[in-house]
């Protein structure tokens, strides 16, 4: 969106009768100012009209506060404002009735904003999606689609649903739901999630999880649930408006005790803002949301928003999290009559029938590879020991020593991997080495979450050698290994017993309990529903980019929160003070006012992502999301 569109769209929000209203007071208080006081000058018509339809919205909240016993920043400007008329302070009351409207105008376009970044997501998918129907195409409306219905998705159209391509070919923008900003190419047997845009071809896909089965329906719901969410420092936040309030009122009935000065006394509760908190608030709290859902990560309540900001040791679990939990060839290495390249072609190809993880994980390098895996002969699976096979004439045997048992029985290598050993002809010809693969994203956000002063740990039921050389190769310390699920869970409550608060990042079955224990629990998208389910943040892509951008948009959101607060505590005992010595008009005090409320929603406000943020301020391959991640901790 440009400048000028944006600017249209904000005029556009901006209610119509409030704006009148503004434009009213404005023009009494400048006609009153420059004289015209008539035919009463002691109480001037247009004075009087103009407060009249000023405050009306203004104490219509005012009174509801009264009603429910609550202070508010529009009871105290009420009292200002009446104050001042009734001392004959007209342009006074008027202008300081024009500065609230005009504050509350800047106020609501903030906060609409700061929903509708969130609420951009609901709005998204279409109401209506093309179903097949045998050879027909019909009109359906989404709430009708089922898993197993094929939807007709024109070039340019979103996806609903998550599902199959089962016909056509395209290029599929997924960065709403994965955050990955380069298009993915699809065609036939590839999965899609809801929330893509079909960028060139027609697709027919068949749905396979629909509404709030599908990760952009969780979105949807952990959205709605933010908006309605009230977080602690919200909480702090209200109080903290009222005590001001009340400050202001104290402070102006001691000024007038003191100096009979009327002036000076209005004065003193007109310069106390507490709006930018109150409102500044939670503004910061949807904005950080919205950014954070707009990065391929979502926070399901803003309280575990405050919750992340405050942590100080990440916890993570090492299969299926720091790991892609597949395999991975990391050595060829060959001894006997063939080189390695040799010796992984007859591997690859003598495992090519097998449905063994390690057995698929040897054929899919050696594909990767672009090397002749052929085709095999008298195919045997032995399981729990390998498999036996005859390619290019020869007997291929690939597996554990029990079934290759001239194999030597250490390499240095397999302390941290697991080793198949291929015979040739009966005789050990080299072994293959295979561990977890690590995450691309590991290692970047790993040091990432240590420039910014956190602390790591991983927790796993894998074995202690190989959770060592993984956390070794990712520069975590700390690390306990061999855990059973209610092990994890004692370890979270130790590292809560020692005063430590904590984020734990895991996918699996086993992690659910210590997710629910931890102080935030953050799921991989890719994990299994009850980790999803058991957990305060899902990060959809199950990019750990995304656990350091999210962490730091939580921190970023504090930051800016504590500088609110602070800031209209001191802006206002200031104004107090210089106001209850008279050094501050009624006028003076209500630019003061204003002034500070509208830096503080402002100042909140630059969380809001624009129109078309993706992963913040640097979208790109993993390279670039790294160099993003390198800002410092004090970013504000």
């Amino acid at each position: 969106m440009t400048q000028a569109a944006e600017r249209e769209s904000l005029w556009r929000r901006i209610d119509r009768r409030d704006l009148a209203r503004t434009v009213l007071v404005a023009v009494c208080a400048l006609a009153v100012g420059l004289g015209l006081t008539g035919p009463w000058p002691a109480v001037p018509i247009l004075a009087v009209v103009g407060i009249v339809v000023g405050c009306w919205p203004i104490a219509t909240e005012a009174l509801e506060d009264v009603r429910h016993r609550r202070m508010s920043m529009e009871l105290s400007m009420l009292i200002a404002i009446a104050a001042a008329a009734a001392i004959g302070e007209w342009t006074t009351a008027l202008v300081i009735t024009a500065f609230v409207l005009a504050a509350e105008i800047l106020e609501d376009l903030s906060m609409d904003r700061g929903r509708d970044a969130l609420t951009d997501l609901m709005s998204f998918l279409p109401q209506t999606v093309q179903r097949r129907r045998g050879s027909e195409v019909e009109t359906a409306a989404l709430a009708e689609v089922a898993p197993g219905d094929v939807l007709v998705i024109a070039p340019g159209g979103s996806i609903p649903v998550d599902g199959t391509v089962v016909a056509g070919r395209s290029a599929a923008d997924q960065s709403r739901i994965t955050g990955e900003p380069l298009p993915v190419d699809i065609g036939p047997g590839d999965a899609v999630p809801s929330g893509s845009i079909n960028q060139v071809g027609a697709l027919e896909i068949r749905a396979e999880r629909v509404g709030a089965d599908s990760p952009y329906g969780r979105i949807i719901a952990a959205v709605e649930q933010a908006q309605a969410s009230e977080p602690p420092v919200q909480r702090l936040a209200d109080r903290l408006a009222a005590a001001l309030v009340y400050l202001a009122l104290a402070g102006a009935a001691l000024t007038f005790a003191i100096t009979r000065d009327l002036t000076a006394t209005i004065s003193v509760v007109v310069v106390a803002g507490a709006c930018g908190i109150a409102a500044g608030t939670p503004l910061a709290v949807l904005a950080a949301i919205a950014r954070i859902a707009r990065s391929g990560a979502f926070v399901k309540d803003g309280a575990h928003l405050e919750e992340l900001s405050r942590v100080d040791t990440v916890v993570f679990d090492k299969t299926g999290t720091l790991t892609t939990g597949e395999p991975s060839v990391l050595a060829v290495q060959a001894t006997g009559d063939v080189d390695e390249e040799g010796l992984l072609v007859l591997a690859a190809s003598a495992e090519s029938y097998s449905e063994h993880p390690l057995g698929r994980a040897i054929t899919a390098h050696a594909r990767a590879q672009h090397l002749p895996v052929g085709p095999c002969a008298d195919f045997v699976y032995l399981p729990g020991q390998g498999v036996r096979a005859r390619v290019a004439g020869r007997t291929v045997t690939a597996g554990s020593r029990a079934l290759v048992a001239d194999a030597p029985e250490a390499l240095p290598e397999q302390e941290a991997a697991t080793a198949v050993h291929v015979a040739l002809d009966g005789a050990y010809a080299g072994t293959i080495l295979l561990a977890d693969a690590l995450r691309d994203s590991a290692q970047d956000a790993v040091a990432a979450l240590h420039r910014r002063g956190l602390r790591t740990l991983m927790i796993t039921g894998d074995q202690e050698a190989t959770a060592r050389a993984v956390a070794a190769r990712l520069g975590i310390q700390d690390v306990r290994a061999g855990l059973l699920p209610e092990q994890k869970l004692a370890a979270i409550d130790a590292e809560r017993a020692a005063g430590h608060r904590l984020a734990m990042v895991g996918d699996g079955v086993n992690d659910a309990p210590a997710l629910a224990r931890a102080q935030v629990g953050i799921a991989m998208g890719s994990g299994t529903d009850i980790a999803r389910e058991s957990a305060d943040v899902v990060l959809i892509s199950s990019d750990l980019h995304d656990l350091v951008r999210t962490q730091h948009v939580a921190r970023r959101a504090r930051r800016i929160v504590i500088a609110n607060f602070v800031g209209t505590i001191v802006i206002d005992l200031i104004g107090m003070g210089l106001a209850a010595a008279g050094l501050l008009s009624p006028v003076a005090a209500a630019f003061i006012h204003v002034g500070s409320e509208t830096a503080f929603i402002l100042n909140s406000a630059r969380l809001i992502p624009g129109p078309s943020s993706g992963r913040g301020s640097a979208p790109g391959p993993a390279p670039a999301r790294a160099a993003a991640m390198a800002d410092t901790p004090t970013e504000a």
